[in-house]
């Protein structure tokens, strides 16, 4: 019979949850207790377990799609068998098991695994993640975590199955006492065994969302090998017209007129120009986007970042450009981004000149290729040609620094690149309309 699998309410306060990864894929079966898909709320990751044994029929939505409390997530066929019956039969096979007398699912005969003339071992299961059911069978039986990763898996993505274990055991637990042989690559990089003092003072575990920021950050650095470029930028010309028009902007559009929406409209206008910075990386091959959608880096009120994305910046006008940006940055303020919002993203800005930084190193928002980062906008007394000769005068000076991913970007795009933005904000039209 078909069964509805909805998502869990997983608090008082919850709401919605966002889909971490379908664990059983369309068209598999799986066994009472096995974890279908993985869910993640603002505070805590949920594992849903199968209600009783049976077969994926549909899934209903995809991965990081954020769905509200209630909602049918995947339709189910399970076995006609009530979930009481499953639960004395899992009771039934677990004492057969351990008299040794379990039959295969299927009444076939299983291979018998071949026997170990030595005592060592590679791991089998390199997924070492356990559900809590697999957890529940191995401390029955005595069997550790160590042991666990031996046994061969035949879950998806390398999960370790209740049948698995059942049947590890029937054949009499052959890795129990193997003893783990690292396999050595000469050409390898040997992390150094380094000991450090970390000191003492007050533990603070990271929330869920600093966790994902850090491991995606060791990911970009680990995969993309980082050049950053830095170019000097006289953005007098767009402080003196933002200073003369922002009342007037405000008044005409109800909306405010900050620094922000003028680097995205440039940024945009030089993303068009040199199309392949605006790329990611598939194996061997370059993909060019074709919409050019702009992520701002954005503090949370945790301090944890974030990066709404303006879609299609390339087509937008400077009025829709500020409302996009206000709308996004007054969500990020309230904690209200939806899933869309931070989605696309194909170049990213970061404005480290907010935070009163001259420039900044800006580590690639992977899949994207290259990362531009905004300096403070600061007075200083700089040589400018006149008609008069060479002057000193008072500037609004910006250091730009653009890091790119060397893989398939080369210094001539970025420095051209970074450039050619640095070229549009000196540029800007101080007898521009409104």
């Amino acid at each position: 019979m078909t069964f509805e699998l909805k998502m869990p309410k997983m608090g008082e306060s919850i709401t919605e949850g966002t889909l971490i990864n379908w664990l059983i894929a369309e068209g598999e079966t799986f066994e009472e207790g096995d974890i279908i898909l993985e869910v993640a709320t603002d505070k805590v990751d949920n594992e849903v377990p199968a209600p009783a044994s049976g077969t994926l029929v549909k899934t209903l939505f995809q991965a990081k799609d954020v769905v509200p409390v209630g909602e049918v997530l995947a339709i189910l066929e399970i076995s006609e068998e009530k979930k009481s019956n499953s639960n004395m039969n899992s009771k039934a096979e677990t004492k057969a098991v351990s008299s040794g007398a379990v039959e295969n699912k299927a009444n076939k005969k299983r291979p018998k695994p071949v026997p170990q003339t030595s005592t060592s071992f590679s791991t089998s299961n390199t997924n070492t993640f356990f559900s809590p059911l697999i957890i529940k069978i191995a401390k029955e039986h005595h069997i550790s975590f160590e042991e666990l990763a031996r046994i061969p898996a035949t879950g998806h993505e390398g999960r370790l199955r209740k049948s698995d274990v059942f049947n590890y055991i029937e054949d009499g637990r052959p890795y129990k006492f193997a003893q783990p042989v690292a396999e050595k690559d000469p050409t390898a990089y040997r992390i150094p065994q380094l000991q450090f003092d970390k000191g003492k003072g007050k533990v603070i575990e990271m929330d869920r969302m600093r966790q994902m920021i850090a491991d995606h950050m060791v990911y970009s650095k680990h995969t993309s090998p980082h050049v950053t470029a830095y170019v000097e930028a006289d953005l007098t010309n767009m402080v003196n017209w933002r200073n003369a028009n922002k009342v007037a902007f405000q008044e005409k559009y109800g909306e405010r007129l900050t620094f922000t929406p003028l680097f995205v409209e440039a940024v945009a206008k030089a993303v068009k120009d040199f199309p392949n910075i605006n790329a990611s990386v598939d194996g061997n091959n370059i993909i060019v986007k074709e919409d050019i959608n702009i992520g701002m880096a954005t503090a949370l009120p945790s301090g944890n970042l974030i990066v709404p994305v303006v879609k299609n910046a390339d087509t937008k006008d400077l009025k829709t450009i500020a409302s996009n940006v206000n709308e996004l940055a007054g969500k990020a303020r309230e904690n209200k981004l939806a899933g869309d919002d931070i989605k696309g993203s194909t170049f990213t800005i970061s404005n480290v000149g907010t935070f009163g930084s001259v420039m900044g190193t800006p580590i690639i928002n992977q899949p994207e290729v290259a990362i531009l980062a905004l300096g403070i906008i600061k007075k200083r007394p700089e040589v400018i040609e006149t008609e008069n000769g060479d002057e000193i005068a008072i500037r609004s000076m910006m250091y730009l620094s653009l890091s790119f991913d060397h893989r398939v970007v080369d210094g001539f795009l970025g420095g051209s690149f970074v450039r050619r933005v640095a070229d549009y904000f000196e540029q800007f039209d101080v007898n521009r309309e409104i």
